[in-house]
């Protein structure tokens, strides 16, 4: 695919409007063409309020549009898949927000059709592409502290008012912190430890923002194969904790701050024998990195900086600790 690549939005979203369009329209010969949204004068205002041509009101519409090569999908989480099928079924390259589904059964079912169908299909997973967790994953793969022993994840933030609808009422949607957040710690450990969880145990808590049984904040611990423990913590409810992470080893520590976030920013430092050293690091937006790795797989050059694969593998952890927190027990992580 050496032409002009067009994007079709399938969900008139935040995330769309704040990061999104501005990272596709970073790549030469790429544009966002067209928005889907099924509420019509939602998806007119989008369109106009962000110099988009076009809008459409159901997924047949935009994927029937000449103009669309690729698509980018954020809608609630319980429509992705049938989006992703839609779409795989109409030649068009598939980049889907996380979590990809709500069960590991619908998020292979997705790859799969990407696949057969010989489009490209990434998980937007962002925090992969930090210049910190980048490092973070150098400084383990090249053995600067030993052997991992333990990791721990600082993700408990504040869920902006803007933000607070579905994600807390809905658990149909896929709604909670664990599907939310904690799927994207789960990549990101995945990611800087290159190993794979195998089992979960979790204590959850309901802080006063979430609805029904839906969780607001969760303490988590994935053990994986190579024999790191993680702990995690995620919720929406913190508004001064800050973000962080760390992997102690058996020769050294790393300190990540500030980490786990949208924004291209944070530190990292390393601690061992020699003493303590910030590092320099690349900051750069991660959703352009996102974006820019995703089109150079539609034309033949690597694969996304997360795939669908990824994207079943956090999500088989994130159902692994949403299991273990509803039943109290020892959960295995489930793949397939």
């Amino acid at each position: 695919m050496n032409q002009r690549i067009g994007w079709g939005l399938i969900g008139a979203s935040t995330i769309a409007r704040e990061w999104m369009i501005d990272a596709i329209r970073a790549q030469p010969d790429n544009e966002v063409v067209a928005v889907m949204s099924s509420d019509s004068a939602r998806g007119k205002t989008f369109a106009q309020a962000n110099g988009i041509a076009r809008s459409h009101t159901s997924v047949q519409a935009l994927l029937a549009d000449p103009a669309v090569n690729a698509v980018y999908i954020s809608t609630t989480n319980e429509l992705h898949k049938m989006q992703t099928l839609a779409a795989a079924a109409a030649g068009k390259h598939v980049l889907c927000e996380k979590p990809l589904a709500l069960s590991v059964g619908d998020a292979r079912e997705m790859v799969a059709a990407c696949a057969k169908a010989g489009v490209v299909m990434g998980t937007n997973h962002h925090l992969r592409n930090a210049a910190t967790h980048k490092k973070i994953r150098e400084l383990i793969q090249s053995g600067a502290i030993g052997r991992p022993l333990y990791a721990r994840v600082f993700h408990a933030v504040y869920l902006p008012p803007h933000l607070q609808g579905w994600r807390l009422s809905k658990p149909t949607s896929g709604a909670g912190v664990i599907l939310d957040i904690t799927v994207h710690d789960a990549d990101t450990l995945r990611f800087i430890l290159g190993a794979e969880p195998i089992e979960a145990i979790a204590l959850s808590q309901q802080a006063g923002m979430a609805h029904g049984n839906l969780e607001d904040g969760v303490m988590a611990v994935l053990h994986f194969d190579n024999d790191t423990v993680a702990q995690l913590h995620d919720a929406f409810t913190i508004k001064f904790a800050g973000t962080g992470l760390e992997v102690h080893g058996t020769e050294g520590s790393i300190i990540g701050r500030d980490v786990m976030t949208q924004r291209p920013i944070g530190t990292v430092t390393l601690r061992n024998a020699h003493g303590e050293s910030e590092l320099p690091l690349d900051h750069e937006n991660l959703y352009l990195r996102a974006v820019r790795a995703f089109v150079a797989a539609m034309r033949g050059q690597g694969k996304p900086s997360a795939t669908g694969e990824d994207g079943v593998r956090s999500l088989a952890t994130a159902l692994a600790v949403l299991e273990a927190e509803r039943t109290g027990h020892r959960t295995p992580v489930r793949f397939s």
